[in-house]
């Protein structure tokens, strides 16, 4: 593929690091693509008597998660028998989603077609977009590529599933491109709320597609890594067939804050401040955990790391080179007691307010190690995720309860998006110049003020395409139609079971949570079918049985009342006798009080 990029073509894989004997985990590739069109003109002499010009196949586009949500991307690009995967993550369930744990794509497609896979390449290292890679892995074995610092956040992901030695994982350098057979990945540095993300423009038969990952444009990083604004350029003006661009900021007009704001407003809350400051934040936004272990520093503070995910992510930047922590600054959580409140600073989880995390059992009163007092002054360093709302505003009415000073986004500028607003989405059209456009990574609303804005940069409607998890585009060199539909939706994960858990179980919960459980316990003679003890009723969620004696008993006589019936009719079949019980206590309750608890009847052979 001609190229005129000179760095692509001297660029390798580098191996990842080792810190013990290699195994299948990694390889070292350094047959990066070289190959460059010919220059040589035709022979002017000979003769074309004949053109015989072959229609090429058209390029699949399949998101089997990430459009109409946040969370769960994935996407398939397919061109004949080849598939090349961006993106794996998953979503965290929502409220009607009981007991669920998290949420994956539904990978049969990949599954059926997993001999066409060529790999799984990684724009960033966020949850959603790597955090179904182990539940991918368990169904088709690929290579993942991606850059140092995302394979190294997804190399602690595997080793928790036991995945590791079965994985080969493939280090790239912003600026490499990787051939995959009839599609080559190049990876193009963005910024974004995580170090190492890249967007990839992807080299196929029909043209070129741009995938944009999640970015920002941030003139002032804090590693100074900027968005590769030339290689864009060069790309947009080799032509562009199709982009696929970040929509999360889709409705907010004008320009997201830089990173780098942030610790301007950290030095003024920690250079005053005579308080334990606690601040909380995600673990993967490794820059504004370096700000904020730089104003700590600075105003002569020590810093204690509260949170399994928090500290696994920190030890991982410092190890691969993305953190820079000044020596005898960490201190151990156990010893946060032996400085004095304005000599400590504590960052924690929980910005989001997830039930089980370090700030919500501090909020509460329930953390071991960390107990909140009217001298601490907490920060909530994040903006609440759609669905979050309320649990973030639990724990800091739960903060301020007890007497601390609670600092969030909307007193104070503590925190800034990951995600581009309107004018630099603008940016990325302009410089991409797609042909075709398909907003990804939103919800429904922000995928259309995504569409609007590309409409009002000139690209015709009928060229944008808002698509659905599971429907099938397919783009030509000349057109592009939106042809069908693959298997797509959710897996919920529940502890250890994968997928065991649909709609049914679910129902089954919401109706066991909302209204409660009755248990009917009946013994049956084998041999006559007689009824010879019972019925016994237990009550859960529903009424204290102590304090509803008069209720049990009419149960009770009710339910006799309808066994004598079945006796008379010489009635035995179980499946008819719990089916009656069940039908006639369920009316006679949503009569009584008007409730509809579970009812669960049992028979026992005697």
């Amino acid at each position: 593929m001609a190229d005129t990029n000179e760095r692509q073509n001297k660029s390798t894989l580098k191996k990842t690091r080792q810190t013990r004997k290699p195994t299948k985990e990694t390889k070292n590739i350094t047959d990066i693509s070289k190959k460059k069109t010919s220059s040589r003109k035709p022979r002017k002499n000979k003769k074309v008597t004949e053109e015989v010009r072959f229609k090429k196949s058209p390029l699949k586009i399949i998101p089997l998660g990430g459009l109409l949500e946040i969370g769960k991307n994935i996407t398939v690009f397919e061109y004949e028998d080849e598939i090349i995967i961006v993106d794996c993550g998953l979503a965290f369930p929502t409220e009607d989603m009981l007991g669920v744990d998290l949420v994956v794509a539904d990978m049969s497609y990949l599954e059926k077609n997993k001999n066409k896979i060529k790999g799984l390449f990684v724009t960033h290292g966020h949850e959603d977009h790597i955090g179904g890679i182990p539940y991918l892995l368990r169904q088709v074995n690929v290579p993942i590529y991606g850059t140092k610092f995302t394979l190294g956040l997804i190399r602690n992901k595997l080793e928790e599933h036991r995945l590791l030695k079965s994985t080969t994982l493939y280090e790239v350098e912003q600026g490499t491109t990787i051939d995959a057979g009839k599609m080559k990945v190049e990876f193009i540095r963005t910024s974004h709320s995580i170090p190492d993300a890249v967007g990839f423009a992807i080299y196929t038969p029909v043209g070129i597609v741009m995938h944009t990952g999640d970015f920002k444009i941030d003139y002032t990083p804090i590693d100074g890594q900027k968005i590769d604004f030339g290689r864009l350029a060069e790309i947009g003006e080799k032509g562009v067939l199709l982009l696929m661009s970040d929509s999360t900021n889709a409705e907010r007009k004008g320009f997201t804050k830089s990173e780098s704001t942030i610790g301007e407003v950290f030095d003024e809350l920690f250079m005053h401040c005579r308080k334990r400051i606690i601040v909380a934040t995600f673990a993967s936004n490794v820059h504004r955990v370096q700000q904020i272990i730089d104003a700590s520093y600075e105003n002569g503070r020590k810093v204690a790391i509260c949170g399994r995910s928090m500290v696994k992510m920190i030890e991982t930047a410092c190890e691969l080179g993305y953190m820079n922590i000044p020596k005898n600054t960490l201190i151990d959580i156990d010893l946060i007691n032996k400085y004095a409140d304005e000599k400590l600073t504590i960052i924690t989880t929980g910005s989001q307010g997830e039930p089980m995390s370090a700030l919500t059992r501090m909020a509460a009163g329930d953390h071991k190690k960390v107990e909140i007092t009217p001298n601490d002054l907490v920060i909530i360093s994040a903006n609440p995720i759609p669905g979050n709302e309320k649990f973030v505003t639990k724990v800091i009415d739960d903060l301020m309860q007890i007497g601390a000073e609670v600092v969030y986004s909307s007193l104070a500028d503590v925190h800034v998006s990951g995600h581009g607003c309107q004018e630099e989405q603008k940016l990325m059209l302009s410089l991409v110049k797609p042909k075709y456009f398909m907003p990804v990574h939103g919800e429904y609303r922000q995928l259309i003020a995504h569409a609007e804005t590309a409409e009002k940069l000139g690209i015709p409607h009928e060229n944008i395409f808002i698509m659905k998890n599971g429907k099938v585009l397919e783009i030509g060199e000349k057109e592009a139609k939106i042809t069908g539909t693959v298997q797509a939706g959710k897996v919920m994960v529940d502890g250890l079971g994968i997928g065991d858990v649909g709609n049914i179980v679910l129902k089954d919960r919401q109706h066991l949570s909302q209204d409660g459980l009755i248990i009917i316990v009946l013994a049956m003679d084998a041999a006559t079918g007689e009824i010879v003890s019972g019925p016994e009723i237990i009550s859960r969620g529903f009424v204290y049985v102590r304090e509803s004696e008069n209720l049990m008993e009419e149960m009770k006589e009710i339910i006799r009342e309808e066994l004598s019936k079945l006796e008379e009719n010489h009635v035995t079949d179980w499946a008819v006798i719990k089916l009656t019980i069940k039908d006639t206590l369920k009316d006679f309750l949503a009569k009584k009080n008007r409730r509809n608890p579970m009812v669960l009847p049992i028979i026992l052979e005697v």
